[in-house]
C-alpha cells in the first residue's frame, strides 16, 4: 500500500473506533446518565438495582445521592473517579469479571468513609474518642456498612 492511502484509512479507522465506542457509551449503555446527579442511572446495571433499593428506603435518602458518598469533592476529582470507575465497571460487566453481589473497593471504600467524616464532622470526635487508638483508621463503614443502602 502507498502512503497516501494508508494516511486515509488510519484515521478514518480510529475514527470509526472513537465513534463506535463513543455510541456504544451513550446510547447503548446510557452513558450521559451518569454525568448527572440521578441516583436512578445508577440502578442502569442490574447489579446496582438491589444497592438503589437500599437507598431508597434509607435515613440518608432524602440528604444524600450516590455522588454524595460515592465521589470526592470537587469537580475534577468527582468526574476523574466518575470516569474511572464508569471505565473499570464497563469492563467488568462487559467482560463478566465481577463479584456478586457486588463488592466496593478500597479506593472507593476511602471515598465513602471520608464523604462520612465530611458530613458528619461534629460527631467525628466523639465517635473516634470511644475506638482505641493505634495505627488502624478507623473506618466508618466497619460498623456503620448498611446506613446509606443495605447490604
Amino acid at each position: 500500500m502507498n502512503n497516501r492511502i494508508l494516511r486515509t484509512i488510519v484515521p478514518g479507522t480510529i475514527i470509526g473506533i472513537a465513534l463506535g465506542i463513543g455510541i456504544y457509551t451513550f446510547v447503548y449503555a446510557r452513558g450521559g446518565s451518569y454525568l448527572v446527579n440521578d441516583p436512578a442511572s445508577c440502578a442502569n446495571c442490574h447489579i446496582m438495582r438491589d444497592q438503589y433499593d437500599g437507598w431508597v428506603k434509607s435515613s440518608h435518602h432524602n440528604v444524600a445521592t450516590c455522588n454524595d458518598c460515592h465521589t470526592p469533592s470537587g469537580f475534577i476529582a468527582q468526574y476523574a473517579t466518575k470516569a474511572s470507575n464508569g471505565f473499570w465497571h464497563s469492563y467488568a460487566f462487559t467482560t463478566g469479571d465481577f463479584h456478586e453481589p457486588i463488592r466496593i473497593k478500597s479506593g472507593n471504600l476511602a471515598v465513602t468513609d471520608n464523604a462520612c467524616r465530611k458530613c458528619h464532622l461534629d460527631l467525628i470526635e466523639g465517635i473516634e474518642g470511644g475506638h482505641a487508638k493505634g495505627s488502624e483508621t478507623v473506618s466508618c463503614l466497619r460498623c456503620h456498612r448498611s446506613v446509606g443502602h443495605m447490604h
